[in-house]
């Protein structure tokens, strides 16, 4: 479908963060919204949307090569589970994958991402070389790799090359099973300036530091310098595990994010994946950085994190995302369900995320906070249905179990809280559609590969 001044209308979008109708949308020659306009009839020549339609949302933290080990750690044979004893054992995986099954898992990764609402994906990408530790002849083969497999599905993609080079806050180095990630500030930096000179369709770049343990002051600061005022966004793992928290204390007398907000002076480009383990004190450091949030609910709750401070971050007005991380969920209809339930288990309430008096509805305030919130991650300045944002959109199905018969205020409600199995129709990425009748036109090819490389790796 070509995406040149495409016009398409719907009876029902979210817009604006409500629900309006009679909607005109235009797709302007780069793929990007023109204009979007409530109150219109529908123009002779204009798509006609079957459904609701409702902006997509960027899944802002992942490790494509794990969607290959989700399924494989949910045994304990003896002793303590956790996501130390977890990591371990995803480390076996990691030391095996070629770029080619890179790609073949990437892309059945990056399919079932669309299937489940997400039109693009920051790649928190640190497995880098060969098995031995060595470079590959391309330095950036696996980020090739995956390139490739957004291209063939149509996802869009924002890589975040690692620098990953410490074991812990007093090793000097990695450890053994941790070769095929070591890399510098000069590495990430190179990296990042490749990818964003490839000139891909749809292929953006940032940079990343695994984490405070893995990447020292003088990694960090190095990689600041490099980056200077260049207007990328920077990732970080941080304050997962209360073990991380410990560690950090014992080795610098600060938390973790009390350190970053002390020691590096963050801004709004910087994204802090999980920040699980917080102080209101903390909280309102990052607020006033400008930094934002990035919460795993399936991950966290999968490897036993714990539960973040969603009203703390809410209500401090830090931007927040949501990312599939290790991919045991990969829908962020699920995210968002898990986001809001591991609230309602720990405080023992319900409606934790609504706001009373400015958004009653608990998947709208939610819903929206994720929408405005998937921006900046992946490098972007507008996200949902706007002029000036890509043109990537989901049309729901009408009839879809929990959605069906609602009045418009229940719908993302029915949507989050209710429904089952598939509920899109169709999914378009920068006007384009991508998914019809939720389905690929290369599944089966993209699942054939797959399946192929899971039994080599078996």
């Amino acid at each position: 479908m070509n995406a040149i001044n495409k016009k398409f209308w719907a009876a029902q979008a979210w817009v604006e963060g409500r629900w309006q109708h009679d909607v005109l949308l235009e797709v302007g020659a780069d793929g990007h919204w023109l204009h979007v306009q409530a109150g219109q009839a529908c123009p002779e020549g204009a798509a006609r949307l079957e459904g609701p339609v409702i902006p997509s949302l960027v899944d802002t933290h992942s490790h494509a090569f794990q969607r290959a080990f989700a399924g494989l750690a949910e045994r304990r044979e003896a002793g303590d589970d956790d996501f130390w004893s977890w990591r371990d054992r995803m480390y076996g995986l990691a030391l095996r994958v070629t770029p080619e099954q890179l790609r073949d898992i990437g892309a059945q990764l990056y399919l079932e991402l669309l299937q489940g609402g997400y039109t693009q994906v920051c790649e928190f990408h640190y497995l880098q070389h060969q098995e031995d530790g060595s470079a590959y002849p391309d330095e950036l083969a696996m980020s090739w790799a995956l390139a490739d497999a957004a291209a063939e599905v149509g996802l869009g993609l924002t890589l975040l090359p690692v620098l990953y080079a410490h074991a812990g806050f007093a090793e000097p180095a990695l450890r053994r099973d941790q070769r095929r990630f070591a890399t510098d500030a000069a590495w990430v930096w190179r990296a990042s300036e490749r990818i964003r000179a490839a000139g891909r369709p749809l292929l953006h770049a940032g940079v990343a530091l695994h984490s405070l343990r893995a990447a020292h002051a003088g990694d960090i600061q190095e990689l600041q310098a490099l980056v200077g005022e260049t207007d990328i966004p920077i990732h970080i793992h941080i304050s997962e595990q209360q073990q991380e928290v410990r560690d950090c204390l014992a080795a610098t007398g600060q938390r973790p994010m009390q350190l970053l907000c002390n020691d590096f002076q963050p801004d709004r480009r910087w994204h802090l994946v999980h920040a699980t383990h917080s102080t209101p004190e903390e909280i309102a450091q990052v607020a006033a950085t400008g930094a934002s949030v990035v919460i795993c609910p399936g991950t966290e709750g999968n490897l036993g994190d714990g539960l973040c401070d969603l009203s703390g971050w809410l209500e401090a007005g830090v931007p927040i995302s949501i990312g599939s991380d290790s991919h045991v969920t990969r829908n962020w209809v699920e995210e968002l369900r898990w986001l809001e339930y591991g609230q309602r288990l720990s405080l023992q309430q319900r409606n934790v995320a609504a706001a009373p008096g400015r958004e009653a509805s608990t998947a709208a305030r939610l819903f929206e906070a994720v929408r405005a919130g998937s921006a900046a991650p992946a490098g972007f300045q507008h996200w949902g249905l706007e002029a000036g944002a890509r043109a990537d959109f989901l049309v729901l199905d009408p009839l879809a179990s929990g959605v069906a018969g609602l009045p418009d205020s229940a719908v993302l409600d029915g949507l989050v809280f209710a429904s089952q199995g598939q509920v899109l129709l169709e999914v378009y990425v920068a006007g384009q559609r991508r998914l019809h009748q939720g389905q690929h036109e290369a599944r089966a090819e993209i699942g054939a590969r797959f399946l192929k490389t899971m039994a080599a790796l078996a």
